[in-house]
């Protein structure tokens, strides 16, 4: 658990107001534990616990001096970028470098996957800020939202996914069109591709980046790519492998307990990803899953910048279909299973929504962190059980009793008896 200081240790230290004696880290801090904690009310109970001793678990367990109050919090949080906390983020990856921590989540020789995905964390037809992207629905109102561009790394067979920073979907400077996805997805690439390159990635995205544009970003990082095509989006690609033969391989997974399934690969090198004499040449790969009694039950198809073998097909296009995980494994919890990221925390004027969806995702990165390399946070969450409830237990107990620690914390989760007075 060390390391929570670093969050928002970037964060430029302009105070103003009556309320000086709070430092931009105690503020950071204050946010971000609310993420942490998954617990909106965090900061007004610990409030209370200072009262009767003189000190709370924002001290204790977040470091913290002071705690702000909550709209003094959103007032010094808007002007400040979100990249302040891309050191965070970086530490996340050292963390579980340094610790092994990333060995499970490397596939295809060492390397990591990377599934890019746009997600949206507020929509309102009542509020909106110069930060808003806007559409009109049919009924002739305007809904005012904010997206970003998610990076997250997976791997199949792992249900643990790491998210890395992300880049924000918004109105961009002297652009006449309003942001969108590819956009956001090719300034990721340009402002985190080179900083990642040790990790050897391998990006995975739907059948909106599977275009030369997108393709050519990926490389001129020294990564690969891994794209969902669909046939009535690609239509030169689908001609050029029509009636042409293909490589192919049938595996038949025997699972206990449960009946087999098939599952057939087909696959081509080489093939024009569009129309024209400048076309990328990519490889194509369609996998097919059938049930016992012959149904299918998965058809989808990849273009990939890797090479596709009999000996290897089987795993890449596992790779591929792990880009699922970005949606079930990341946007479901985060939205629907404590993370909350769809609520208006505080929508301001300038970065605040960005920056406090930002600690949103980073407090996701931490608690994964903490999944993979956290003995005592490993046996809590065994101990309690579900993940909304593990998070209501924190909160709970927090409430009513002061931790020295993070030791003390979980090991109180874990025993089931409260530290001594």
């Amino acid at each position: 658990m060390a390391g929570l200081r670093c969050v928002c240790a970037g964060f430029p230290d302009g105070r103003r107001g009556a309320e000086v004696d709070y430092s931009m880290a105690d503020i950071g801090l204050s946010a971000f534990s609310l993420f942490f904690m998954q617990s909106e009310s965090f900061l007004a109970h610990q409030r209370r616990l200072e009262q009767g001793h003189g000190t709370s678990n924002c001290q204790t367990l977040f470091g913290m001096k002071k705690i702000p109050t909550d709209n003094y919090i959103r007032l010094m949080l808007d002007p400040v970028s979100p990249q302040s906390l891309q050191p965070c983020f970086d530490q996340v990856i050292e963390q579980l470098r340094e610790r092994d921590g990333l060995k499970a989540f490397q596939r295809l020789g060492g390397r990591m996957l990377v599934a890019l995905d746009g997600t949206e964390y507020f929509c309102s037809q009542k509020l909106s800020c110069p930060q808003c992207l806007t559409r009109h629905r049919s009924n002739g109102k305007t809904e005012s939202y904010h997206a970003m561009l998610a990076a997250m790394i997976v791997a199949p067979g792992h249900n643990m996914v790491l998210p890395l920073m992300p880049e924000f979907i918004t109105p961009q400077d002297g652009a006449e069109k309003q942001d969108c996805e590819r956009n956001a997805a090719k300034r990721w690439l340009n402002a985190h591709g080179k900083r990642v390159q040790d990790l050897r990635p391998v990006y995975l995205g739907d059948a909106l980046f599977s275009c030369q544009p997108m393709a050519e970003a990926v490389l001129e990082t020294g990564a690969d790519f891994l794209f969902v095509v669909k046939k009535d989006g690609h239509k030169t690609l689908y001609e050029f492998i029509e009636g042409v033969p293909l490589d192919e391989r049938t595996v038949i997974e025997h699972r206990p307990g449960k009946r087999s399934l098939t599952y057939r690969y087909r696959w081509i090198e080489g093939v024009p990803l569009r129309d024209g004499k400048d076309a990328m040449n990519v490889n194509w790969l369609g996998v097919s899953i059938l049930d016992a009694k012959g149904k299918t039950t998965y058809d989808g198809a990849f273009v990939t910048s890797l090479p596709v073998t009999a000996d290897n097909v089987v795993e890449v296009a596992a790779c591929a279909r792990a880009r699922w995980k970005i949606e079930n494994e990341s946007f479901n919890v985060l939205k629907n299973n404590g993370y909350n990221l769809a609520h208006n925390f505080g929508h301001g004027k300038k970065y605040l929504a960005r920056t406090f969806a930002a600690m949103n995702l980073l407090a996701f990165a931490f608690h994964t962190a903490c999944d993979c390399l956290e003995t005592l946070w490993q046996q809590a969450r065994e101990a309690v059980g579900a993940r909304t409830r593990f998070f209501h237990d924190l909160h709970t107990i927090t409430t009513y009793v002061l931790f020295p620690s993070w030791r003390s914390f979980m090991n109180t989760v874990v025993k089931g008896k409260a530290p001594p007075i």
